[in-house]
């Protein structure tokens, strides 16, 4: 994307009245991508995300709320509600995740949403669905990502499943809901009779449907695949293992010609004809000395070594980052991945820039997350 061309969705107004994460991802997807973004919030505190703060600095609130406008209103008082019912009529997408039948005791539901905006395309976020036994029960992230199967799954088989450090679920979500947001807004604009149309997106659903084929797997099996820690239950070598000074190196060596190149980096040129290692069934099986001695070989190397020694034989492997080391990577500076943004104060930080290219550049921050109400004037200036 070029400075002259127009950003893809410049023509689109979304109007968003989530709060924390799932709907702010989604309507964050739709902004980095040119959406015009009208957050409501609530007077005072606004959106509970701007709480989420790093020595008073709201770092989520900077990240996802880019290119956004904010208007406060009081969606309990019958003028606040009037002001939404105005915002409505111009936006072409929405978006809530208040618990289901909120939107109906506002008198939003979609009979007259439907007098209101037949072109509206209504995201409704839950934790559980719209419907169902689980439906009016609170549902944040970590119960999803407790329930869903994933914690479960992660961690080590010796100790407590493991809820992810990061909002999973809601994430997840957002980026479905942005999807299901333009796929039915272009329907929309085909339509010489559109009406409204309402998607009923649940945290639990999208987590649920990236966990990969659990359910087939426990029908065929009968078993429940156990915790793993950094290997995979489907193929081996994949783990992380520590070089000589004290850094870890993540590994993946699933296909067999990676494997014999491997083999043959690590001494062991005939891997592939040893019984113990000649399957996936019979790697999976002998796991424990399989990792061994690929940890025997690099426990001899540093860092530096380790990574070059699996460049020259060509094998999926790379050093096990945190944020420190990534701020200065040549690969997050060649491709351009942190941007600066601007805080109330004046000073910068870095966030993430958008995840993808268009025509070889990034969409740009076209302006800084918004201070609380600050496109008042803009969005409810009476004409």
């Amino acid at each position: 994307m070029t400075s002259q061309e127009v950003p893809a969705l410049s023509d689109v107004t979304v109007l968003d009245l989530s709060r924390l994460v799932s709907g702010n991802m989604l309507t964050h997807v739709l902004a980095d991508m040119g959406a015009q973004v009208i957050k409501v919030e609530p007077p005072v505190k606004g959106d509970e995300l701007r709480a989420w703060q790093r020595k008073g600095i709201s770092t989520y609130w900077l990240a996802y709320s880019r290119n956004k406008d904010s208007v406060c209103l009081d969606l309990r008082d019958p003028e606040g509600l009037a002001a939404l019912k105005g915002l409505i009529q111009k936006a072409d997408i929405l978006v809530e995740n208040f618990r289901p039948g909120t939107l109906e005791k506002m008198g939003l539901d979609m009979e007259s949403l439907q007098t209101l905006n037949p072109k509206l395309v209504v995201i409704r976020i839950s934790g559980w669905g719209q419907t169902g036994a689980f439906a009016e029960r609170g549902g944040f992230g970590s119960l999803i990502e407790a329930m869903s199967g994933f914690a479960s799954m992660n961690g080590f088989a010796d100790r407590p499943p493991a809820l992810p450090p990061f909002a999973m679920a809601d994430t997840i979500a957002g980026v479905y809901g942005s999807t299901l947001a333009l796929a039915l807004l272009h329907r929309q604009r085909q339509s010489s009779n559109p009406s409204v149309q309402e998607v009923d997106l649940s945290l639990f659903e999208p987590l649920f449907s990236v966990l990969g084929p659990q359910a087939a797997e426990y029908q065929i099996t009968g078993e429940v695949t156990p915790r793993s820690g950094s290997r995979s239950p489907t193929h081996a070598p994949r783990n992380v293992y520590q070089t000589q000074d004290g850094r870890w190196i993540a590994l993946s060596a699933g296909m067999e010609g990676t494997l014999k190149r491997l083999f043959e980096g690590i001494g062991f040129p005939n891997g592939l004809d040893d019984p113990r290692f000649s399957s996936h069934e019979a790697r999976l099986a002998n796991i424990d000395e399989l990792d061994g001695l690929i940890q025997n070989h690099l426990s001899k190397l540093d860092l530096a070594k380790a990574l070059d020694f699996f460049k020259e034989m060509d094998i999926t492997a790379g050093q096990v980052c945190d944020v420190s080391d990534l701020i200065d990577h040549p690969y997050v500076q060649e491709r351009e991945m942190l941007v600066k943004t601007q805080l109330e104060n004046g000073e910068s930080v870095l966030i993430h820039a958008a995840p993808y290219k268009i025509n070889g550049q990034r969409p740009p921050i076209r302006r800084a997350a918004p201070t609380l109400g600050q496109d008042n004037e803009k969005w409810l200036a009476k004409k």
